[in-house]
């Protein structure tokens, strides 16, 4: 059996689009967006170039027509025409949130953005701090058809404002979400670290795939190389080298966090959790998810003390 790992993680976070709009400017402007508040912000620039900085990112990045960008952890940033302009706050220009809005600066015409904001709707959001970079750039290129297709067709919805658009903007901007995360995994080169770096590479990614497919295994550390194809001291060096955790380590946060959205949700207990995710009692479990999640099962399903473990090194 296989298994999607991004499917994974992105079905545990339940990222619900919750704000969708059109940013069309022209001349000089310069916008400062303060922080998302652990939401995740994606966009698209489907026409001119501008400039974006994104707090604690590093150096900031030329978009050019066609590209996209994930920001994660929702980061404040900044979008300005050219370098070094003022900024003028993002509330003084945006009204109230209204979904499939353009707003229009100097009259428009020049640079025109899509762009999203996704709430997480599972209990989970510290994790994605330690999954994805605070900056996620994907430059325009060859196979992002679907891509493209999405953004036209938000920006289409925008302009036309016909019965059911909310809905149809919300559906085509997980279909963004999702098209920009995967042309970044393809355009990414090797040799990367973080999560998202293990995904894409060949071995460590099988491995991650085998994880994720069958969580409730009695893995071990010498069958997860071999899904590696790797022998058991590289792997394990490898692994930890790409993700920042040994491989049993993740095994374990991955079941944690697991466990602690059916937890959450209230309708299996802790006894049958447990047997599923490849514990022989459910005193064993326990024991696991109090050293992984600092609480024990019982509580977190009461919605005390969650919080989420990191998948990878932050």
């Amino acid at each position: 059996m296989t298994s999607d790992p991004l499917s994974d993680i992105l079905l545990l976070l339940k990222p619900v689009s919750y704000l969708s709009a059109g940013f069309d400017a022209a001349g000089d402007w310069s916008v400062a967006f303060p922080d998302q508040g652990g939401k995740i912000k994606c966009g698209a620039l489907v026409r001119g170039r501008c400039q974006l900085a994104v707090e604690g990112a590093g150096p900031p990045v030329m978009l050019e027509a066609g590209d996209c960008f994930v920001l994660p952890t929702g980061r404040a940033f900044a979008m300005a025409s050219e370098p070094d302009l003022p900024p003028v706050p993002a509330k003084a220009l945006f009204p109230p949130a209204r979904h499939g809005g353009v707003v229009t600066v100097n009259g428009g015409g020049e640079v025109f953005m899509a762009s999203s904001r996704f709430a997480l709707a599972g209990g989970h959001a510290a994790l994605i701090g330690s999954l994805m970079p605070p900056l996620i750039h994907v430059e325009s290129g060859p196979g992002q058809e679907m891509l493209r297709f999405s953004i036209e067709r938000m920006v289409a919805e925008f302009a036309g404002q016909r019965p059911g658009s909310v809905l149809v903007i919300r559906h085509l901007a997980h279909l963004v979400l999702v098209e920009a995360l995967r042309a970044h995994l393809a355009s990414s080169p090797p040799g990367g670290t973080g999560w998202m770096a293990a995904l894409g590479d060949a071995r460590i990614g099988a491995a991650l795939r085998a994880v994720h497919a069958d969580p409730g295994r009695r893995w071990t550390l010498v069958a997860l190389a071999a899904e590696a194809g790797m022998s058991r001291s590289s792997f394990a060096e490898r692994f930890r080298a790409i993700v920042g955790l040994p491989p049993m380590d993740y095994l374990a946060r991955w079941r944690m966090a697991l466990a602690a959205d059916r937890l959450a949700e209230g309708r299996e207990g802790v006894g049958v959790i447990a047997l599923s995710l490849g514990y022989e009692s459910e005193s064993a479990f326990s024991t696991a998810f109090r050293r992984v999640m600092g609480a024990a099962p019982r509580r977190y399903g009461r919605g005390e003390d969650m919080t989420a473990p990191p998948l990878a090194a932050e």
